[in-house]
Order: C-alpha cells, then sequence, then structure tokens
C-alpha cells in the first residue's frame, strides 16, 4: 500500500503526534508499504526533514501553547490523492475532534481512526461521559464550570478533578484537594479550553482496555511514579510509570472491563480502534473516565502493550489498524 503518515497539528500533543509518527512510519516500511510522512502544518517532508524531526524526544512538559495554536493545519488533497489510506497519527485538537476526518471525508480520502461522528464524541467529555451512562458504563459524576466550591463540595466533595473538556494528554488537569485550591485549578484549565469539567476523584487503581477491530485486548494497569495522577511527565518520561500488562485482576474482573470497553466503543460509534481508561475503586468497581479515540502509538504508549500482550507486534497492529480502514471505507488493500 501507499500510505500518508499524518501527524503534527496545533494542539498541546503535538510533541507526541511526532513520535507517534516516527514509530508508525517506521513499522509501515517493515512491512514493505510506501510511506510518506506528512507534517499538517508543513506538508510533505524531505527524508532529510523527516531525519531531523524524528530524532527528537517527548520533553517532561508540553510544548509552549502559543507557539503551538500558531501553526496552521493544512491537509492538501493534491498531496494526498494519489496514496491508498492515510495514517492519522495526529492526537488532540483539530486532529481528534473530527475537523481532520471531516475534511478527509470531503476530500474522498481513506483514513485511519474513527469517522468525524465518533471522533467528536469522544473529545467532548462532558457528552462521552453521557454516553457511557446510556451505555449502562458507570462514570464518575460531574459538572461543568462555573461551579462555585460549595456547590462541588455537595455533589463531588474533595478531592476532585478538574480539567479541560476537550484536551488529552491530562495537559490542563488538576487534582483539587481543597476548595481554597479550586479557583487556581479552573484557571489552569480554562486556558486550554472554554469549557472546563469538575469531577468526583476516584481513589484506585489505574487501568486500560484497547480495542481492536471490534475485540478487547489485554488490560493494563498503569502505577505512576510522579503521583497519584497518571499526568503527562507519567506517560512519556523513561520511568515515569509502571505498565503492567496484563492487569492483575480475576478473569471475571478482566471479562467485565473489556465488556465495559466495549460497550463504550460501539456507543460512540467509534471504529477499528481505541483505548478506554478506567479507574476501579477500592470495593473493586470500574468508573470510565474516558475514551482515547487516537491513542498513542509510541514507544511508551499503551495501546501497543496491550495489543503485544495477545501476540500482535507494533508492525501487525499498525497494518491491522490500515486494512481495518480500508475496510470501513470501502477501499481495496493493495499490496
Amino acid at each position: 500500500m501507499k500510505i500518508a503518515v499524518l501527524f503534527g497539528g496545533d494542539s498541546m500533543e503535538r510533541d507526541v503526534s511526532i513520535a507517534s509518527a516516527s514509530q508508525v512510519v517506521g513499522a509501515l516500511r517493515s512491512r514493505g508499504h510506501q510511506v510518506i510522512a506528512y507534517d499538517s502544518g508543513r506538508g510533505r517532508l524531505t527524508a532529510a526533514d523527516e531525519q531531523r524531526l524524528f530524532a527528537g524526544k517527548i520533553d517532561s512538559r508540553p510544548p509552549d501553547q502559543q507557539q503551538v495554536s500558531s501553526l496552521p493545519t493544512v491537509v492538501s488533497a493534491p498531496d494526498l490523492a494519489d496514496v491508498d489510506l492515510v495514517f492519522i497519527a495526529m492526537h488532540g485538537g483539530s486532529g481528534e475532534d473530527g475537523t481532520v476526518q471531516s475534511l478527509l471525508d470531503l476530500a474522498g480520502i481513506a483514513y485511519t481512526g474513527s469517522g468525524k461522528l465518533g471522533s467528536a464524541l469522544g473529545w467532548d467529555k462532558d457528552v462521552a461521559k453521557r454516553l457511557f451512562l446510556a451505555a449502562g458504563v458507570p462514570t464518575p459524576a460531574w459538572m461543568m464550570a462555573p461551579v462555585s466550591s460549595s456547590a462541588a463540595a455537595q455533589r463531588l466533595g474533595f478531592p476532585l478533578i478538574v480539567k479541560p473538556n476537550g484536551q488529552g494528554s491530562t495537559v490542563g488537569l488538576t487534582l483539587v484537594r481543597t476548595p481554597a485550591q479550586l479557583d487556581a485549578a479552573l484557571e489552569l484549565a480554562s486556558r486550554f479550553d472554554s469549557q472546563v469539567m469538575l469531577e468526583r476523584y476516584i481513589d484506585g487503581r489505574e487501568l486500560t482496555v484497547g480495542v481492536l477491530d471490534d475485540q478487547p485486548l489485554a488490560v493494563g494497569e498503569i502505577i505512576s511514579h510522579t503521583g497519584p495522577i497518571f499526568d503527562y511527565a507519567a506517560k512519556y518520561q523513561p520511568g515515569g510509570a509502571e505498565e503492567i500488562f496484563p492487569a492483575d485482576l480475576t478473569p471475571q474482573q478482566t471479562e467485565q472491563i473489556q465488556g465495559l470497553a466495549l460497550r463504550v466503543h460501539r456507543a460512540l460509534k467509534l471504529d477499528v480502534y481505541s483505548r478506554v481508561d478506567f479507574r476501579m475503586d477500592k470495593d473493586g468497581g470500574f468508573w470510565c473516565l474516558e475514551v482515547n479515540t487516537l491513542p498513542g502509538l509510541t514507544e511508551a504508549s499503551l495501546l501497543p502493550r496491550a495489543a503485544s500482550a495477545v501476540g500482535i507486534s507494533f508492525p501487525e497492529l499498525c497494518e491491522r489498524i490500515c486494512r481495518g480502514a480500508l475496510a470501513r471505507h470501502g477501499a481495496k488493500a493493495k499490496k
């Protein structure tokens, strides 16, 4: 196949996207595919540009917001018209909220990941949580700002989570332990999105379930070494967290959480692959936090670890994502 790996974007996850693209480009080339690297802000990369850009590492902090938001998002149909498929390796912003998916739909170009509707539903945390409940999947109670500290205390209690409604990689997220910390947390989250969510904090184990081809993968457990929250530094820095696949659960617990993840995937009309994040409370109850419609594909990412635990190598995972996308778009896969 001739595949364009589309990455970059205008979100705070640009560095993560570049790292994902680097891994995906190499994996697909190792399977014999013709692959071009396409930066959404710059266009098709030369071999020299590709080598320079992919040599970087993810910093312990997200990139500068003003610098990233000033980048254009360019998806040129002429540049992409002769490929069999666009592999979307973007995370956050216009790459994950349905915008890029809509542009590719209008251009008649097949692409990986969920369609414009599923992408938009998954990106809006408030809407997604409503659909979780409609599908019978427990999710922590939440409120949307503006909210007074007294109202938050009554409905959610402290500690609680404050986070942007549309953002990934825990950017702008704060664990608020006391009412006195609430205003600062709300101000921080509002820098990254005009809508801010307050959510009940579930003290317990951090679990994640990948879904591929409408089947759940191995359940993973994440133990953060940077604090109680699996934050940006813990996600992308060596030694930031311990990731255990498969998680130490009973067969019944594994089946239950995998079933919940599949319900979420289907309720939000997602396609081919996703990753669903949970907390398990001290009584063994599972609480769905959010869904990732374009989960990371870096060396440290959770979906490849979940696939590896069931015998799917990273190159095979990338190729299965491609072939599933072609089947969904009605395209014919080429050797």
